[in-house]
């Protein structure tokens, strides 16, 4: 090619060139950096620059006075000085570190100080706080597997307070997340031990001490500083998609317990019936016999007192008894039974019960006269 000629200064084909070796075919080479190419920017001259940038921002330009100084650092004390003094709040304590070390002495509330950045504080809250769980606060829903088998959709909360501050803030990393996850490990323990029926109604007071228990001896054994002052079951129910079922199943044993009391009712009352004329009769045969011995006594008592006479005069005594027996069985006869033999002509019968006075007749009601005056 025409301009690969490098005769005569190896101009291109526009005529440019000529005298250097790096020409282009425009008449003139590339350029390259101006300092020495890779060497690092000047450090001196970038401050340098900032400088003269800085001292032309200020009031005056030509260079920092010292009141500027002093401005500057009344404004950094005062930085230092907002972050050296603290606040403890009323329901709060604080605990200040030393190079990353607590120290052993605990702020109150109110204003204090500390050597900021040398020095910095942690708080810790230690009135009474709530957490809830169940009821859709947690991952779990509250749903827990019962003793029984049933699952329980179980909403409760646990009221803490922070016992030991400084293994609240350094000991566990997070002591509000692990207090969830203990309560809610020691619920599911609890309601699994038992049947459903207790959680529904029967011994909540139970479950939820026991519940406290072991929150407390896990936390004890983490060492949390955290201490659990209440567990309290706000609501269990089973779950929405089996609640009708569950509901006919809690009406059906509701209505087994009221049919068995009134069985027990029935039944008490008919032992009471039972017993009450089983103690009648006893009473009742105990007279009886009471009644029989005396009058056997007497009886006896009787026989031998004649018996005794009888050996005192036999005869007499003979014809007495003869008589009184008589006379006991003729005395209500209307008959008269006389003896047949020497007896000739008239009949020596004497009717007296006829001749005794009869008793006169009860008298008659008063006829109404018609009222006459």
């Amino acid at each position: 090619m025409p301009w690969n000629d490098k005769s005569g200064g190896g101009g291109g084909p526009w005529g440019g060139g000529g005298g250097g070796n790096n020409q282009g075919p425009w008449g003139q080479g590339p350029k390259g950096p101006s300092g020495p190419q890779g060497s690092p920017p000047d450090l001196e001259d970038i401050i340098r620059r900032g400088q003269d940038r800085l001292r032309r921002a200020l009031p005056g330009g030509g260079g920092a006075s010292p009141a500027v100084f002093g401005l500057i650092a009344a404004v950094l004390v005062v930085l230092w000085a907002f972050q050296a003094v603290y606040t403890v709040q009323p329901d709060e304590v604080a605990v200040e570190l030393r190079f990353g070390k607590p120290k052993p002495q605990l702020s109150q509330p109110g204003l204090h100080f500390h050597w900021w950045p040398l020095e910095t504080v942690e708080t810790a809250k230690i009135s009474e706080q709530l957490v809830d769980i169940g009821g859709g606060n947690t991952s779990g829903n509250g749903l827990m597997l019962s003793g029984d088998q049933n699952i329980v959709n179980v909403q409760f909360s646990v009221a803490y307070q922070v016992s030991d501050p400084r293994a609240y803030l350094f000991d566990v990393s997070d002591p509000d997340g692990m207090l969830r996850q203990v309560a809610e490990s020691a619920m599911r323990e609890a309601v699994g031990r038992r049947p459903a029926q207790d959680i529904f109604r029967d011994d909540r007071q139970g479950i939820a001490a026991s519940v406290r228990e072991i929150i407390q001896t896990t936390l004890d054994g983490y060492k949390a500083g955290l201490n659990v002052n209440a567990v309290s079951i706000e609501d269990a129910a089973p779950p929405r998609e089996v609640a009708d079922a569950f509901d006919e199943v809690q009406r059906a044993e509701q209505d087994e317990d009221k049919f068995v009391e009134q069985a027990n009712q029935y039944s008490n009352q008919k032992l009471g019936q039972a017993r009450g004329e089983a103690a009648q009769v006893r009473e009742d045969a105990a007279a009886y016999k009471n009644r029989v011995v005396q009058e056997a006594e007497g009886e006896a008592q009787r026989f031998i007192s004649v018996y005794d006479e009888y050996v005192k005069a036999p005869d007499v005594t003979r014809k007495r008894l003869y008589l009184e027996t008589m006379e006991k069985v003729l005395k209500d006869s209307s008959k008269v039974i006389v003896e047949q033999g020497n007896g000739q002509g008239v009949v020596p019968y004497l009717p007296l019960p006829a001749l005794q006075p009869k008793p006169p007749a009860p008298a008659a009601p008063a006829a109404n006269t018609g009222g006459t005056q």
